[in-house]
């Protein structure tokens, strides 16, 4: 069964879940660029008791309307992919195939995102750039337990959204720094290294952040 059971932080995901995880369009925001879109968000340590402490968001939509993105540093335990997939002719590989997932933010928690390198095309794709995109439909799923998928990817479960002028405002607040969106912190394979790689990839030390720190 697919578990959600997050590693070492307060505010758990429930003990467990036996849905699978939907891959549909989550469409509460229009596709039109904004100016934050495609980059990462890095917490402050002036953000402190609640899933945002030291995260790292990647922002795949950004409008008037609001916000959304997915936290790629906060893994779960472990998730088999036959929980995802209901096609009969993938049973046997998604059984000895397990897929490392992550917790992408408190909203919509049985919903799916994959963050993957564009050597992967897909039609359903949300959001691309020259180097990344994000895929919600479970056919990327299907095409990389085949070993057709992307060179790179993470699925994250959930995702955090900020309504009309709140991202603003919490920059503003200097709850978060802005970071250009690298592959190298997204994929880094040691989660604990990416909140420090992407603060220092602007020249800034976390350890010595203060409220008088500007963001990107």
């Amino acid at each position: 069964m697919f578990f959600f059971k997050r590693k070492s932080l307060d505010h758990s995901l429930s003990s467990a879940t036996h849905d699978p995880i939907a891959f549909a369009r989550p469409a509460p925001l229009h596709r039109s660029e904004g100016y934050l879109q495609g980059q990462l968000l890095v917490s402050t340590p002036l953000v402190t008791g609640s899933c945002f402490h030291q995260s790292v968001i990647y922002l795949f939509a950004h409008t008037a309307e609001g916000a959304m993105g997915v936290i790629i540093n906060q893994p779960l335990e472990t998730a088999h992919t036959q929980s995802l997939l209901d096609e009969g002719d993938l049973a046997a590989k998604a059984i000895s195939q397990d897929i490392g997932i992550y917790y992408g933010g408190p909203v919509d928690r049985g919903r799916g995102f994959v963050i993957h390198t564009t050597d992967y095309r897909s039609e359903h794709s949300l959001f691309t750039t020259p180097t990344l995109a994000v895929s919600a439909h479970a056919s990327i799923l299907r095409d990389i337990v085949a070993g057709t998928g992307p060179k790179q990817s993470i699925l994250c479960v959930g995702y955090a959204g900020w309504s009309a002028g709140q991202l603003e405002q919490e920059l503003e607040e200097n709850s978060w720094i802005t970071v250009p969106a690298s592959p190298d912190i997204i994929f880094e394979p040691d989660d604990d290294l990416k909140w420090s790689m992407a603060s220092r990839s602007l020249g800034i030390d976390m350890n010595f952040y203060s409220h008088s720190v500007g963001h990107a």
